[in-house]
């Protein structure tokens, strides 16, 4: 019999691979960043579409999202373009507290694990991503975390795919990568990597089982 791991799906050859990368805002968490800016929004009478494009922008144009930069930097950027009430804690928080991990998806991260492969975070995050680990304490099921703050690169530059496939000493193919933002799983794949783009928790539950299935 074949093996049925060998069908592909949008490319995805699962016989491949040796290691999973999972984002974590919107793939192992509910996405925080956008579901906090859009309450702040609201609660200020902001556009919540502007509001969430420019906070995009300002947390790599600040560099806090690659460890160059802070938060009050952020904050200070955003406040020069809006009028946001509260202090910064206050509204870091409301983003913070809307990061909910998604346990059925750490569920089978484990059952990957023990079947031999390894599981990674790559994520363009900033120091909240250890403020998180600290809440929820995740790190501890992954066998790798990197994170732009730290790495001082972001998704949005293509090499990093080749940085992150080089330490893991494995071939981009052998590399299944999975984000809910198809800028970045365009530009995994563009170097090599099998990827696919996460909707939702059950589109990236069906990639993750196929993982799962006897040879």
């Amino acid at each position: 019999m074949s093996d049925p791991r060998q069908a592909s799906e949008q490319g995805i050859e699962y016989s491949k691979i040796h290691a999973v990368l999972f984002d974590y805002g919107g793939v192992l968490a509910d996405e925080g960043f956008q579901l906090g800016l859009t309450v702040i929004a609201q609660s200020n009478d902001i556009d919540p579409v502007e509001f969430l494009q420019a906070a995009t922008e300002a947390v790599y144009t600040t560099g806090f999202v690659t460890g160059t930069g802070d938060e009050d930097m952020f904050w200070k950027a955003l406040r020069k373009q809006f009028n946001i009430a509260g202090s910064n804690e206050m509204l870091g928080n409301q983003i913070l507290d809307r990061f909910v991990l998604r346990p059925g998806i750490l569920a089978v991260v484990s059952q990957l694990r023990k079947s031999g492969l390894l599981c990674g975070i790559l994520s363009d995050q900033t120091d909240w991503l250890e403020r998180l680990d600290e809440r929820d304490r995740f790190f501890a099921a992954f066998d790798r975390v990197y994170n732009s703050y730290r790495m001082g690169k972001t998704k949005r530059d293509a090499s990093l795919f080749q940085d992150v496939a080089g330490e893991l000493n494995l071939a981009p193919e052998q590399i299944l990568f999975l984000d809910d933002s198809t800028g970045h799983v365009e530009r995994a794949r563009s170097q090599g990597l099998q990827a696919g783009c996460c909707n939702s928790t059950e589109s990236c539950l069906l990639r993750l089982q196929r993982l799962l299935e006897p040879v």
